[in-house]
C-alpha cells in the first residue's frame, strides 16, 4: 500500500447511490457502508491502516481523524469535481503520461468539453529516464531529471494522486457507450482504496526490470531503470569505493546486457571508478547494441575498448549466486544495529550461447541487471475473457493504429504500455522517442474522441538514436542526414540540448539550462586554471 496519496485538488469520497448495487457485487460488504458520511483522504497513511479525516454530517464534528484498518476499508469512490465534463484518468506519470496530459492541457477545447485530467503515479517525481547515467557520473542533480509531479503540473488543471493501480473494471467493451456520450467507460481501483471512475482512460504503466528469468537475479542484481535503482547503484558504489580506498584491490563490476542501457552503464561506471576498477559486460549476442546505427555502435565499442571494459559476448547468465567461499570466511559486520554487507561478493555462472565458447564464472562485487522487462499493467475485474485486455507476450495491450487498446474504444495505450507494430510487423521499441511522439497522438485522438472527430493513426517518425558514453562523451545518429555520427564533446553536447529541449514545460525547461549553463561556465573555468597551473609548473 502506499505510504501516501497526493492530492492536487480538493478530492472527496461520497456514497455511491446510483452505483450502490453494481460496486456491491464488485465489493461484497460495501452496501452497508454507503451513508452520509463526507470523508476526504489525509495526506499520510499508516502502515496497517488509512487515515481519513471524518467530517460527519450527522454528528456535526469537523476535521475529527479516524483509523480505519485496512482490512475493514471499503472502496471509496472519487468525486471528481464537475459532474458534466469528460473525465479522463491516465494511469503512469512517465514520458507516455505527463506528455499526454500535458498535451490535453495544451489543445484548445470547448468550455463544456475541455476535460477533467486525473494522473496517477505511485512515484512522486516524473524522472526523465535517458540521464539517469548522468546521475551516477554526477554531471546532474537529482531536482533536473527528476522534478516532483505537483511542481511541474502547479500551472494546470491536470489534478496528482500519487497512487497505484491495483485493478481495473472496463466496461466500453460492452458497446453502451457511444463516441458521443458521456456515460462511464469503467474504472480503477487504487492501492489507497480509491475507486475512480472515467469516461476515458490512458495505460501508461510503463514496465519495470524482469528478474525472475534468472535464479538468484531477485537477491543478488540491481536493475537500472527508476530513480530509486539509481540511488541504490549510486550508494553501493560510494561504499565500494570508501571500502576498496587506497587498496590494491579493484572494484569488479559485472553488467547483464549490451543494449542501449547495458553500454550506457558500463561506460559510465568505467569512466567513474577509472583505474580503481574493472567492468565486465555481458551479452548473449555477439555484437553490443545490435539494433543500433553502425555509427553509435563502432564509438560505443571505441569508448568501451579505451576504458578497458571486456566483453563477453554470446554468453547467457545461468545463475546468480554469492560467494560462498567468502560468505563462510567473512561474517558480515554491524554498524549502529544495521548488518553491513560491503564485503559481499558475487559469481555469476555463464553458459555460452554460441558455439565454439566455453562455460565460465564471473566474479562481482557488485551486479547492474539490464536485460528483460515486464509490463506493469494491473489485473482486470471481473475476469471473464470480455473483460480482457488482449495483451501480447510481454504484458503489453495491443492496440489499433488509433493507440486505442482492440475491444476497447475507450482506452488508450502508450509507451511500454502498448504494442503497436511498424507497418513492416516490427514491434516498435520501447524507448523514450516512441513514448513522446504516441503522447502527442494520443492528446490529439482524446480530442477528436471527446469532440466526434475522426481519429489519427499514428505513425513513429524515428528522428535518430542518442547513446551516452561518458561526462563528455556522447554519440548521436541522426536519421535525416544518413551516415553521419557526432562523436565525443560535440556528441555529448549536442544530446544534452536534444534533451533539454523534450523537459516537459517551459519553467523547468529553464530552471535546468541555466543550472547546466552555469556548471559549463564553472567546469569551463576550472579547466583553464588547471591548464594554466600546469604550464606554469613546467615553466
Amino acid at each position: 500500500m502506499m505510504s501516501s496519496v497526493a492530492l492536487a485538488a480538493s478530492a472527496s469520497f461520497v456514497p455511491f447511490n446510483s452505483r450502490a448495487k453494481h460496486l456491491a457485487w464488485l465489493f461484497p460488504g460495501f452496501s452497508r457502508r454507503c451513508g452520509e458520511t463526507n470523508i476526504s483522504l489525509s495526506a499520510s497513511s499508516q502502515q496497517k491502516g488509512f487515515r481519513f479525516a471524518v467530517a460527519s454530517s450527522a454528528s456535526g464534528t469537523n476535521g475529527n481523524v479516524a483509523e480505519i484498518p485496512e482490512a475493514e476499508t471499503a472502496p471509496q469512490l472519487y468525486s471528481w469535481p464537475d459532474k458534466k465534463r469528460p473525465r479522463v484518468c491516465i494511469l503512469g506519470g512517465g514520458f507516455g503520461g505527463l506528455y499526454t496530459a500535458l498535451r490535453l492541457e495544451s489543445l484548445e477545447w470547448p468550455d463544456d468539453k475541455k476535460p477533467q485530467v486525473l494522473l496517477v503515479d505511485q512515484s512522486e517525481r516524473f524522472v526523465f529516464k535517458p540521464m539517469l547515467y548522468e546521475l551516477l557520473s554526477g554531471e546532474v542533480d537529482a531536482w533536473e531529471i527528476a522534478p516532483r509531479f505537483s511542481d511541474l503540473l502547479a500551472n494546470t488543471s491536470v489534478l496528482f494522486f500519487q497512487d497505484k493501480a491495483k485493478l481495473l473494471y472496463p466496461s466500453d467493451h460492452l458497446e453502451v457507450n457511444g463516441p458521443t456520450q458521456s456515460s462511464c467507460g469503467g474504472s480503477v481501483l487504487l492501492e489507497s482504496g480509491l475507486l475512480v471512475e472515467y469516461d476515458w482512460l490512458v495505460l501508461a504503466l510503463g514496465a519495470e526490470a524482469k528478474l525472475d528469468i534468472v535464479p538468484g537475479a531477485i537477491e543478488f542484481a540491481l536493475p537500472f531503470s527508476t530513480l530509486e535503482d539509481a540511488r541504490k547503484v549510486d550508494h553501493k558504489l560510494r561504499t565500494l569505493e570508501r571500502r576498496n580506498f587506497r587498496k590494491e584491490s579493484a572494484i569488479r563490476v559485472a553488467v547483464v546486457g549490451c543494449g542501449y542501457s547495458g553500454v550506457e552503464l558500463a561506460a559510465t561506471v568505467s569512466e567513474r571508478l577509472q583505474d580503481r576498477g574493472t567492468v565486465q559486460a555481458i551479452n548473449v549476442e555477439t555484437t553490443i547494441c545490435p539494433n543500433a546505427p553502425p555509427g553509435n555502435r563502432e564509438a560505443a565499442i571505441k569508448v568501451l575498448s579505451s576504458r578497458k571494459v571486456e566483453l563477453l559476448l554470446g554468453y547467457v547468465v545461468r545463475c546468480v549466486r554469492r560467494d560462498v567461499d567468502l560468505e563462510a570466511s567473512e561474517k558480515p559486520t554491524k554498524s549502529i544495529g544495521v548488518a553491513q554487507h560491503d564485503s559481499e561478493k558475487y559469481i555469476l555462472e555463464l553458459q555460452p550461447a554460441q558455439r565454439g565458447l566455453q562455460s565460465q564464472t564471473v566474479e562481482a562485487d557488485i551486479v547492474l541487471w539490464t536485460v528483460g522487462n515486464k509490463s506493469l499493467l494491473p489485473k482486470l475485474e471481473p475476469r471473464d475473457r470480455p473483460y480482457d485486455l488482449p495483451l501480447n507476450a510481454r504484458g503489453q495491450a495491443e492496440t489499433d493504429e488509433t493507440l486505442r487498446v482492440n475491444g476497447h474504444p475507450r482506452i488508450f495505450a502508450v509507451g511500454d504500455s502498448c504494442a503497436l507494430r511498424e507497418s513492416s510487423g516490427r514491434l516498435l521499441p520501447s524507448t523514450a522517442q516512441v513514448a513522446f511522439q504516441q503522447a502527442d497522438f494520443a492528446g490529439w485522438n482524446l480530442w477528436a474522441a471527446i469532440n466526434d472527430r475522426p481519429l489519427l493513426p499514428f505513425r513513429f517518425q524515428n528522428l535518430g538514436e542518442m547513446i551516452t558514453l561518458g561526462r563528455n562523451d556522447a554519440a548521436i545518429s541522426p536519421s535525416f542526414i544518413e551516415g553521419l555520427t557526432l562523436e565525443g564533446p560535440i556528441g555529448h553536447t549536442a544530446r544534452k540540448l536534444a534533451y533539454l529541449i523534450r523537459l516537459p514545460t517551459d519553467e523547468h525547461r529553464l530552471k535546468v539550462g541555466i543550472s547546466w549553463l552555469t556548471k559549463s561556465a564553472i567546469d569551463s573555468v576550472a579547466s583553464i586554471q588547471s591548464t594554466l597551473t600546469k604550464v606554469l609548473s613546467d615553466s
